[in-house]
């Protein structure tokens, strides 16, 4: 369910689940993880770039399958997957398509370069899920755009559109063309012409030392923080509401 395939030290990881509009199963997130950590590690692998198969990027975690197999542990497969994210050395370059929903939109704040179509979406719905925000978005979020407007976002889970997201520094550019893909393979090929021990060195400055270490550590606050709410009533009937098509109702759960 995910293609990946390295051309010109590009390596190029396809979300492949158009029917299910690229939502992560259990089995992706190891499958990513994994992906990402033999990139990172491979000497021909200069830049990494994702994007999502049909007409999304991610419609986040497949709630069926979440609800099979929920967090229960910090070492879940997608709490490892934001911790291999936040702990890559090479350029991650992110090509957005469509809807990045949940985990969809977090994994992006660990891109390198986001480029977006324009009319992507970004969705953020975890207190809608009875739930926390994840991958340190709540530390990350505020730095962009400001205590007010992260709040905003991700109290209420409304949808942000390309532009907006443009305006808070979360996307590099906007693509007026039908797929931000092709620009975002342009970005990846230049970056492939340059020192990639200056860049490689650069990406350590701008991520490493104590904002490195404050954002694992957000992860590991939020994992705990999301487990809990899980098994909380509230989380409870946000999810079972989702699959039955109905609006929840959180009175008297919390």
């Amino acid at each position: 369910m995910i293609n990946h395939h390295l051309s010109d030290g590009i390596l190029k990881i396809l979300l492949n689940r158009s029917e299910k509009k690229n939502a992560f199963t259990n089995a992706m997130y190891r499958e990513l993880t994994q992906i990402l950590f033999d990139g990172d590690q491979n000497p021909q692998v200069k830049v990494m770039l994702i994007s999502g198969a049909g007409n999304a990027f991610s419609a986040g975690n497949d709630i069926v399958d979440f609800m099979q197999s929920p967090i229960t542990h910090e070492d879940a497969p997608p709490i490892n997957l934001l911790k291999a994210l936040a702990g890559l050395t090479k350029p991650l370059i992110a090509a957005v398509d469509g809807v990045a929903v949940g985990i969809g939109a977090t994994l992006l704040f660990h891109c390198d370069l986001v480029y977006a179509q324009k009319n992507a979406r970004f969705i953020f719905p975890f207190v809608s899920l009875g739930l926390v925000p994840e991958g340190a978005v709540s530390l990350l979020l505020p730095r962009l755009a400001g205590h007010q407007k992260a709040s905003e976002i991700l109290l209420f889970g409304e949808p942000i559109s390309a532009d907006e997201a443009h305006q808070i520094g979360f996307v590099n550019k906007v693509i007026s063309e039908p797929s931000a893909l092709p620009y975002a393979e342009q970005r990846a090929k230049k970056l492939t012409t340059l020192s990639s021990g200056s860049v490689s060195r650069t990406k350590s400055l701008l991520k490493e030392g104590e904002l490195k270490a404050a954002v694992l550590n957000q992860i590991d606050i939020e994992g705990k923080h999301f487990i809990d709410r899980l098994h909380s009533p509230a989380a409870k009937e946000a999810l079972t509401s989702f699959l039955e098509k109905r609006t929840p109702n959180f009175d008297g759960l919390d």
